[in-house]
């Protein structure tokens, strides 16, 4: 399952929806520090903003800016009304509260969807932002005609950018969602049971060929650096037990950008009709 012929599609839909509005919705990326995956992060997301026809930025701040200087940055970004979207890169410098931070933004402008309200509306079904991967990853399965309703699907990670939101998603599709996580007793035998199989937790090769169902659906989150090459959650080995796969890289990674352009366009829309 190739995420980047799905974010083809959804860029497509993004392009017909902007040639009827009658602004451009602009976008805000704020950056501490020069980290390096974090200024290719940014610059990506910039990169593909602009392609699409956004009005995108990032705003580039010193590793040690104070926390009050980029809550302010913050309440100066959720005043404007010509900004539709705030994401503050993570990982922030450790002087920095990074809840805080997030709590900060307007739920109306958090396109990456992390504000507790927008969980919250989430969780209880109701009109949000969503997380951009979780999002991402049901656009895919979507897009290759795999169905939810009924089926047992296991995630396994609990992170809040992920895990949480991707089994409340899973859970508003009718799937039987279990989440299992680092103290999970015998994970093989809860994976087995997976018709719609996620692996999310950073970590090489954590899902085995013997931890995979028969014709199961395999969605791999996980991008890890070993040498010089990218590789996911899943052992490669594992494919061939699965019924449809997302290859690392080229999977879920490029779907995460698109929904957060998505997430902008929608906030713009829902800000200004």
């Amino acid at each position: 399952m190739s995420g980047h012929e799905v974010a083809k599609s959804v860029y497509a839909e993004l392009r017909e929806v902007l040639a009827g509005l009658a602004y451009t919705p602009a976008l805000r990326v704020v950056r501490l520090g020069e980290d390096p995956a974090s200024v290719s992060y940014t610059r990506l997301k910039d990169k593909r903003a602009r392609e699409l026809g956004l009005d995108s930025r990032v705003i580039a701040l010193p590793e040690g800016t104070a926390q009050e200087e980029l809550l302010e940055l913050i309440a100066r970004l959720n005043a404007d009304a010509d900004v539709d979207g705030i994401l503050v890169q993570l990982p922030l410098p450790a002087h920095v509260d990074a809840q805080a931070v997030l709590e900060a933004i307007d739920p109306a402008k958090d396109v990456d969807g992390f504000h507790p309200f927008n969980v919250g509306r989430l969780w209880s079904g109701g009109r949000a932002l969503r997380p951009c991967t979780p999002s991402g990853i049901l656009r895919i399965l979507d897009h290759y005609g795999i169905g939810l309703e009924g089926k047992e699907a296991v995630v396994v990670g609990r992170s809040n950018i992920v895990g949480k939101p991707l089994a409340a998603l899973l859970l508003g599709r009718n799937a039987t969602v279990t989440v299992a996580h680092s103290r999970t007793r015998d994970l093989a035998a809860v994976t087995r049971r997976a018709e719609v199989l996620v692996a999310a937790v950073g970590r090489p090769g954590t899902i085995t060929p013997e931890m995979v169902r028969e014709g199961a659906v395999l969605v791999d989150v996980g991008v890890n650096r070993v040498g010089d090459r990218l590789v996911g959650d899943v052992d490669p080995e594992a494919w061939a037990k699965s019924s449809a796969y997302t290859p690392v890289p080229g999977g879920v990674g490029p779907m995460t950008v698109a929904m957060l352009l998505a997430n902008t366009v929608q906030a713009a829309r829902w800000r200004r009709g």
